[in-house]
């Protein structure tokens, strides 16, 4: 990491990891290397593309630091500038783990490689093939000139042998960065919207961790740097959220949020901003808590309620709290899960039915596999709000939405939005940064939200 006479201009090296495809290993691999790096005292930040909540709990617990979400459309070139010239300015290494497969997606883990300049390692579970690996990941460095591949990380390999056979199809441009062997150990697990949470499994990852690193013990660790070039990460003084550039809305207002096993998708860099805008935030849980906090406004994040629908419904003291608070108007914001939570009952997978906290007509059923996916943008009184839609559930028997979001590349229609009394609901999880002075509406009595 170095600096220039700018403050806002820093170097550091950095490297892009991706995939041909979802199901590759990226976030296991991502996460060993991370660990193998921090073990060796070398300081490491990682980012995610999109839209992902799980991944980054994983990452964040191998590299022992923050793990923030990059996303062109999402968050905006100016944001993502700004972060990485923030990490630059502090670590040795920048890991950026890609999204689904390089190329997939508008804009793509490709576009966001290109927009920085950063070479790419390509990871590939090899397990089923051999020297097709090699044509698969030749094809990917022919793809664009924009993008260039530093090379292939063969994952999931069935014995040094394996890894020779595709070492030696490998093109001269495209080297064998190093190979894992196939190890169940190194698994991670996984449910219905991905990853298990890393706070289910803190132990388990542990031991998964350090197992990884000792997999790269014969991996020279400052061959693997060089291959990071130093990347010049700028951004300009209006750009990204700086705390000189925002003014304070919501000073001396308290923001209580739901955080426990059953609501856990929040993105840090959503309560960074809440700070930022001036707000002090406290936590609570809705499974164990008896009653919401004292606060000026409320919000109920996306998560599992679903896997935790008994305790929750059992816990009649919260979901009292919860009713008083929206009797008296305050502000509440339920995204996803929240959503679910606020409707007045829960169908899980088994057909078993849960009374949920009724602030909002409406019945919502899991469901195995379909729901709404994708980027979209909530339309507010006060602004759009860039954000994403991820679920496997369908609510029914709502009363008539405010509007819809709209999607960031189809004319089709998007999650609907609903709002009463001070609530505002609905499946799209918000990218607070995309439009600060909207986010903070939120949380803010209005005639829009009453």
């Amino acid at each position: 990491m170095s600096a220039s006479s700018a403050s806002n201009h820093y170097q550091c090296p950095a490297l892009f990891l991706s995939a041909p495809a979802s199901g590759q290993g990226k976030t296991t691999v991502t996460a060993i290397i991370a660990r193998w790096l921090r073990n060796q005292g070398i300081r490491v930040r990682l980012f995610k593309t999109g839209p992902d909540y799980l991944d980054p709990q994983i990452l964040q617990q191998a590299s022992g630091q923050p793990v923030e979400q990059l996303d062109i459309w999402m968050c905006g070139e100016d944001y993502c500038r700004q972060r990485l010239a923030l990490a630059a300015a502090e670590n040795d290494l920048i890991l950026i783990e890609g999204a689904m497969g390089m190329f997939d997606g508008d804009p793509s883990s490709a576009d966001l490689a290109a927009l920085f300049n950063l070479p790419v390692a390509v990871i590939m579970d090899v397990s089923g093939m051999a020297q097709t690996a090699a044509a698969v990941v030749n094809g990917l460095a022919r793809q664009r000139a924009d993008v260039q591949v530093a090379g292939l990380i063969a994952n999931r390999c069935g014995s040094q042998y394996h890894a020779e056979l595709i070492r030696n199809a490998l093109p001269a441009d495209i080297p064998l960065l190093f190979s894992l062997l196939r190890d169940e150990r190194i698994r991670l697990p996984e449910r219905h919207l991905g990853l298990v949470q890393a706070s289910e499994i803190e132990q388990e990852l542990e031991a998964l961790f350090e197992q990884g690193a000792e997999l790269l013990a014969d991996v020279d660790a400052s061959a693997f740097m060089q291959l990071a070039p130093t990347v010049d990460f700028s951004f300009n003084d209006t750009s990204g959220n700086s705390e000189l550039t925002i003014p304070q809305p919501l000073s001396g207002k308290t923001i209580a949020i739901a955080r426990d096993q059953a609501f856990s998708f929040i993105y840090s860099a959503n309560t960074e901003l809440l700070q930022t805008l001036g707000a002090q935030l406290v936590y609570f849980s809705p499974l164990s808590d008896r009653e919401i906090p004292a606060a000026d406004a409320l919000w109920l994040p996306g998560g599992y309620p679903e896997l935790h629908a008994q305790k929750l419904q059992d816990n009649h003291s919260m979901i009292e709290s919860l009713q008083q608070f929206h009797q008296q108007h305050k502000p509440i914001l339920a995204e996803c899960g929240g959503f679910l939570y606020c409707l007045q009952q829960l169908t899980t997978l088994d057909g078993q039915s849960y009374d949920m906290a009724g602030l909002l007509q409406g019945q919502s059923h899991m469901r195995e596999r379909g729901g709404c996916q994708g980027m979209q943008a909530a339309q507010l009184a006060s602004g759009e709000i860039r954000g994403h839609s991820h679920h496997r559930s369908m609510a029914s028997d709502l009363p008539e939405p405010v509007s819809y979001a709209r999607r960031s590349r189809h004319p089709a229609p998007g999650e609907a939005l609903y709002q009463h009394n001070g609530l505002t609901a609905g499946y799209l999880h918000l990218f607070f940064p995309a439009n600060p002075q909207a986010a903070a509406s939120l949380f803010l009595p209005s005639p829009q939200n009453s």
